[in-house]
């Protein structure tokens, strides 16, 4: 079978500053991708790129089979947007809608689904994230770890292929950011393919299939995280890893 999601010499640039430089990468379906690396990598403009919330100037992005052209209309990016499902560092609910609400959103405005079935796949979802007894709460009224994890939920929601974080813990306070890692790691144990922006190497080692170094808009490294965390490669890996296990 081939991959889900393929990257061949993907280009990015904000004006005449490359951001990625020519990134390959695929992703089958199962496997979790920790991307990892020092600030200004081009980590989280990989995720943009991924589901088009940012266009590449060149380079071949390709979703199930189906090549992803950077000009296609919002509309039709919508329905790939669909597919794959992004939780990003800010939680980005809206305030005027309480936990259950902000889930049922998408699936009744993109999807058209019914708002019985939306509100069966919306308190399930909340309760697969520990959120049962929070489903009328407003966000003003959750934690920030709640609120994330109420995000998570409405990605989900969505029934996406293919699972996007960004640095989904770093807003959090260190206390909460364990309830957000646990959902995630729950989500890789039932087969959830997912790419993982990060900074925590510890959840990175032990829930990565792969783990996907970058450094100046490349990945460097693409390896089985003992692998890449026990002998990296590339010299800018091997100081990456001495200064995080310092």
């Amino acid at each position: 079978m081939g991959p889900v999601m393929e990257l061949t010499a993907i280009e990015k640039r904000y004006g005449a500053a490359p951001v990625l430089k020519g990134v390959d990468l695929r992703v089958f379906e199962g496997e979790v991708i920790g991307i990892i690396g020092p600030s200004g990598a081009g980590k989280s403009t990989l995720l943009r790129v991924v589901n088009q919330l940012e266009r590449h100037q060149s380079g071949v992005l390709m979703v199930e089979g189906e090549r992803i052209d950077p000009h296609w209309s919002n509309r039709r990016l919508a329905r790939l947007r669909a597919k794959i499902g992004m939780v990003f560092q800010g939680f980005n609910l809206w305030n005027h809608l309480s936990a259950a609400e902000n889930v049922m959103l998408g699936p009744r405005t993109v999807l058209g689904l019914e708002k019985a079935e939306v509100a069966e796949r919306a308190h399930a979802l909340l309760a697969r994230v520990g959120l049962s007894a929070h489903a009328r709460k407003y966000p003003s009224q959750l934690s920030g770890g709640q609120q994330q994890r109420v995000a998570i939920a409405r990605a989900l929601a969505m029934q996406p292929r293919v699972m996007l974080f960004d640095e989904a813990t770093s807003a959090l306070d260190p206390a909460l950011v364990g309830e957000v890692l646990e959902v995630m790691a729950g989500l890789a144990a039932d087969g959830m393919t997912m790419l993982v922006v990060t900074h925590e190497m510890r959840f990175a080692r032990q829930v990565s299939s792969r783990i996907a170094f970058m450094a100046d808009g490349q990945i460097l490294e693409d390896e089985p995280p003992d692998v890449f965390f026990t002998s990296p490669k590339h010299p800018l890996a091997q100081d990456f890893v001495a200064r995080v296990f310092r």
